[in-house]
């Protein structure tokens, strides 16, 4: 619809924000201006857009196959687990199931010999899109930082939550379990990647005993950072045999972690 001349006179103004420049710096939604006592129509769109995204993401699947052939590159068994959601639905509804390990799965899992020092568990969370674009990169810059480490099965899990490693590293065996799941979608960043690193699991394991990096992806915390803090985070945890609020870095004196 085209404007008159007279509706175009009275039209507001669209006014630019003092802080415009900081956003070079930031995804997030700030400086975006206003139009009268609105948003810009560029704004709101964008902000539509944003929404839609994290929508898609949340009911996204995860490519097994093609993950599972990504994953092959590096020459580790691959298991495949599910929880005890049986849907996206069941998942969303349920949290409680995304935590325990459906009745096949459990029954398959059997305890290595020796035990694992490490397993690393790709999930697909919240966001299945962060964990197909983000798991291969951060672990071809991770594993090759954990030599030494006796590192278990590459495991797959869908309609997962973060407790779900613990179950799989109890049936394992596994003194330590990392979990790269898809966070929950923001409206600036639909496929962050997180990193949950837990020392021995147990039922009922909280996340205060859990040590986390968030927003891994190359907008936010970059693949060569996160892999450098992550392999320090795991080498740590497994000196002090322990993990969460109780890991102190003085008493396994890890790499000095980059300030992100």
């Amino acid at each position: 619809m085209n404007l008159t001349t007279d509706e175009q006179q009275h039209a507001p103004a669209t006014s630019a924000d003092p802080w415009h420049a900081l956003r070079v710096h930031t995804p997030a939604r700030i400086a975006l201006g206003r139009s009268g006592a609105s948003l810009p129509t560029r704004e709101l769109l964008a902000f539509g857009i944003a929404h839609a995204q994290a929508r898609d993401a949340v009911h996204a699947s995860l490519d097994i196959a093609a993950l599972r052939a990504d994953l092959a590159t590096f020459g580790l068994p691959i298991v495949e687990v599910r929880s005890a959601a049986a849907n996206r639905a069941a998942y969303l509804a349920r949290p409680d199931w995304g935590r325990r390990l459906d009745a096949a799965s459990a029954a398959a899992l059997k305890p290595m010999t020796p035990p694992p020092d490490l397993l690393l568990v790709i999930a697909d969370g919240l966001s299945a899109t962060a964990a197909q674009r983000h798991a291969l990169p951060l672990l071809r810059e991770t594993l090759p930082r954990l030599q030494g480490l006796q590192i278990g099965p590459l495991v797959i899990a869908t309609q997962a939550r973060v407790a779900l490693a613990d179950a799989v590293a109890i049936a394992l065996g596994a003194r330590l379990v990392v979990s790269l799941i898809g966070e929950r979608p923001g409206l600036s960043a639909p496929d962050s990647l997180g990193a949950y690193i837990t020392w021995a699991p147990q039922p009922g394991t909280t996340d205060a005993q859990r040590n986390c990096l968030s927003n891994i992806r190359p907008e936010g915390l970059g693949y060569d950072t996160a892999a450098t803090q992550l392999a320090a985070l795991i080498r740590a945890s497994l000196t002090a045999g322990i993990s969460g609020v109780a890991l102190g870095f003085g008493e396994a004196t890890p790499p000095q972690l980059p300030i992100s």
